[in-house]
């Protein structure tokens, strides 16, 4: 089970994290979590440049580590790439020590400000020692793509239904996820694409400009 929309009241209670961009224009920040992952991440980049795309992966050190070739097409076509931690660790269910150092750990083969906890779990003390070298981002909608209860058009739907502008957008480039995600992908480029949005990556500067 799981919240397609982030609740308004969690993002108030974590203020110091980023859920979305107070952005009244027409764009919106797509990221993918837990890549590269062969087959899947290029099928992904592929899409993207079809519709002239851009997003932000937020990538799993060990996966860096195993498929470099794949992470260096990613920012050679221009996405910008976040860490989220070296093995995808629970920051619930892992000590302070030990999901710290995983994370220095992914800095280590991907050098990035930007951090996303795996599942959205990370500790208070935990977190409040990141935000000193990293921006802990978060997102407002939540694809689902992962959930083998849902369908391929649900996820679809959960997320044309919910994202706006500023939203930040998360889908994952794995195999879990695939059958969802490459048929909700397109569709939701599309979707937007002809509304007049444009899809952007996060990135240092943006967060400064906005004050983050």
């Amino acid at each position: 089970m799981f919240l397609a929309k982030t609740p308004a009241v969690i993002r108030l209670l974590m203020p110091h994290y980023l859920w979305k961009f107070p952005d009244s224009n027409r764009k919106i920040y797509l990221t993918f979590d837990d890549g590269p992952v062969p087959g899947v991440t290029p099928r992904v980049l592929e899409i993207l440049r079809t519709y002239a795309a851009k997003a932000t992966f937020f990538c799993v050190g060990d996966n860096v580590r195993k498929h470099p070739d794949i992470f260096r097409q990613v920012t050679d076509d221009g996405h910008a790439v976040g860490n989220h931690t070296y093995h995808h660790l629970n920051g619930w269910k892992t000590s302070d020590k030990d999901y710290l150092s995983d994370v220095e750990m992914c800095r280590s083969v991907l050098p990035s400000r930007l951090f996303r906890p795996p599942y959205g779990r990370v500790s208070r003390s935990q977190a409040s020692v990141l935000r000193r070298n990293y921006h802990i981002v978060m997102w407002d909608v939540l694809s689902g793509d992962y959930s083998k209860d849902i369908s391929p058009e649900q996820c679809l739907s959960n997320i044309t239904n919910n994202a706006g502008p500023g939203s930040i957008i998360v889908m994952h480039d794995s195999l879990k996820a695939e059958r969802n995600l490459l048929f909700a992908l397109p569709r939701m480029l599309e979707h937007y694409a002809s509304a007049g949005f444009h899809f952007e990556v996060i990135d240092e500067q943006k967060l400064r400009s906005h004050s983050l």
